[in-house]
């Protein structure tokens, strides 16, 4: 399963400069090391939503019955926000600190249908 959160350096389809960018990973975690992914993932989030402008939403969860797959849900204002994000040292420093901890990820290129949030969330 695979992430949001970064191993993606696979590019988004281009999208006009204010279209935001919806990314959808999906990661299997090696079992034996998730405690420490989960830490390495959460300081990257973290630290992504608090320097990025331009990352607008980052969501992990995991499989209740396997918590070593994790399903990851982001959004980027837009394609520039996106590349940024990825070249970001903290998001470098993701994917060196985690790279020997996934076992598998996919990502799924989104076309965004329909974004809603609640007013101030």
């Amino acid at each position: 399963m695979f992430v949001v959160c970064g191993v993606w350096v696979e590019s988004a389809v281009a999208a006009p400069p204010s279209e935001p960018i919806v990314r959808i990973a999906q990661l299997v975690i090696d079992p034996s090391q998730l405690a420490a992914y989960q830490v390495a993932v959460k300081e990257e989030m973290a630290d992504s939503v608090r320097f990025e402008p331009g990352v607008l939403t980052l969501y992990s969860v995991s499989e209740k019955e396997h918590p070593n797959r994790l399903h990851f849900f982001e959004i980027y204002s837009n394609e520039a926000a996106y590349q940024s994000h990825i070249a970001s040292p903290h998001f470098q420093k993701y994917v060196k600190t985690t790279q020997s901890m996934i076992l598998s990820k996919e990502l799924i290129e989104t076309v965004p249908v329909q974004l809603s949030t609640q007013p101030g969330r």
